[in-house]
Order: structure tokens, then sequence, then C-alpha cells
């Protein structure tokens, strides 16, 4: 025997409504299914579910453990339904750590305003390709390295690169800060998502690296002032930190952001959404030269 979902509808329904009876009427089957059902399913988990008297039913020490996880499966059932029922009404767009940065808000607005029959969902997944290989997501922004063999893609923009270091920290009061003193410091990266490889430096010259695996961790860390990072432009926008301040990193090569989809079965929307980012970051890019030619 297999467990399915039937049983576990059966499990709920019986505490839920407290009896066998109003289990039956709720499921649309007979009594003695809901007995049967219940029956097969301690026999399938070897252990008793449910105390049952003339008055009540109640759920036993096992029984209170398997309900919480059933009533978790089920959801998880339904939501799949729901998500396959809804074909192609919504977009759910990965990422791993700051989604457009500074583009995020005027992507979500103009997409609802033109698109407003397909739902946008911006879905934070701390994995290399944004939770798109994980099927969590149908497209991902991605900055680093992917399988291009599984998945096709777009480069959208380019973002300058940015130290994040402690508010109290002296390089605080500069402008900009050269990649070559880096290399005198402690950085601290996420090498599954992060965009900060040794590769920045040169051999010989490269800075002690120390791990992280969460942008509120990284965050967080150097407040302490004891490690700075190096982070694309769109952690400034997206994570303001108090504690933390950011400065323009020199030298350094700017950061390619894509956008990447399953190759072989793209969402309809793939090449709208591809259109409104490239939109959005080419005339962001625009926006800050004449920033800088007036100063």
């Amino acid at each position: 025997m297999r467990l399915e979902l039937r049983h576990l509808r059966c499990l709920v329904a019986v505490v839920d409504t407290g009896s066998f009876t109003d289990a039956a009427i709720e499921l649309g089957v007979s009594q003695a299914a809901v007995s049967r059902t219940l029956i097969a399913l301690e026999q399938l988990l070897g252990t008793r579910l449910l105390h049952r008297s003339s008055r009540e039913v109640t759920p036993t020490t096992a029984g209170v453990q398997v309900l919480a996880r059933a009533r978790s499966l089920l959801v998880d059932a339904d939501n799949l339904i729901l998500e396959a029922a809804t074909g192609h009404t919504r977009l759910r767009v990965g990422h791993a750590w700051a989604a457009m940065g500074r583009h995020t808000v005027e992507f979500q607005r103009r997409w609802a305003g033109s698109h407003p029959d397909v739902e946008l969902w911006l879905i934070r997944t701390n994995s290399p390709t944004g939770g798109l290989a994980e099927g969590l997501c149908d497209l991902a922004v991605v900055r680093g390295s992917f399988d291009e063999r599984r998945f096709a893609s777009a480069v959208v923009g380019h973002e300058r690169r940015y130290c994040a270091l402690a508010a109290d920290d002296p390089w605080a009061a500069l402008r900009s800060v050269g990649l070559d003193r880096i290399s005198e410091r402690v950085v601290l990266v996420d090498r599954r998502t992060g965009t900060t490889t040794p590769d920045l430096w040169p051999p010989g010259a490269r800075p002690e690296i120390r791990d992280t695996h969460d942008i509120d961790d990284w965050l967080a860390l150097i407040t302490t002032g004891r490690t700075v990072g190096i982070t694309p432009e769109a952690t400034v926008t997206q994570y303001r930190r108090a504690g933390v301040v950011f400065r323009p990193l020199r030298d350094a090569p700017p950061v390619t952001v894509r956008l990447i989809w399953r190759r072989h079965d793209p969402h309809p929307a793939t090449d709208e959404a591809v259109a409104l980012l490239s939109e959005l970051y080419r005339n962001g890019g625009r926006r800050a030269a004449r920033g800088r030619a007036v100063r």
C-alpha cells in the first residue's frame, strides 16, 4: 500500500469535524469508507493516529505530528493544482539577492499596467539560478554563471560594483574605494550566488576571503567592522541597512545582469519581460551618465 492524498484528507477531515459521520459528509463518501481509509493509514504508518470514543475523536501524540505534516502536504498539493490550472496567468521571477535593484519597483508597476492578466511574483531563493533550476520560478535574474546548455538567457544590463563598509569605518569618509586597497581587508563573499571571487585581483594581491550564505548575514557581519563586502549596485538600493554604507569601487569590471529561462519551456511572457527590464536598465544608465556629466 502507498500513501495517498486521500488518506491525509480523510485524517484532517475527521479531526476538523470531530466525527467520522461529519467527515464522511464533508468528503462526500460513506462513513464506512472513512473508517476504512483511516484504518489503512494507521496500518501504513504502523501507529495509532486517533483516540475514538462514543463522544469524540482526538489525535494521539503520533496523530498530532502526522496531522501537522498532512496539512502542510495538502496545502502544497493544492498550490500545485492551482498553479497548473492558472497556466500562464502568473509570471514568477526568481532572484538570489537583490532582484532588479533600483529598477525593481518600476518593473513591478510597469508590468502591472501593461500586463494586467499576468500576475507578477518576485521570489528570492539563494541558489545560483535564483530558483529556476529548482522549478520555483519561470524566469530568474542572475549576475553569475549558469548552465548555458540548460538555460537560455538575455543580457538586460550592467551594474557598477560597490564596496560595503561599516558606517564607522575610516573608508566610509571616502567618495570611492580602489580595488587594490581591498586586498588589505577581509572580504565577505557568498561563493554560491555572489559575484565576488578572488579572480578580481591578480595572484599575490588577493585579500583574505570569508564565506557567508545569506544577504542578511552578510550585512550583519559587515556592520561589525571586521569585514567588507563587494556587491553589484542592485544591493545598494535593495538592501539599505543602518550601520552599513556603500562606496563605488574603482577599477573593477561591471557586473553583467541577465534574465534566464528554461531553454525548452519558456514562459510566453519571456520576451516582454526581457524587453521591459532592458529598457529600464538602458534608460537608467543614460540618466546616471547625465548626472555624472552635470557634476
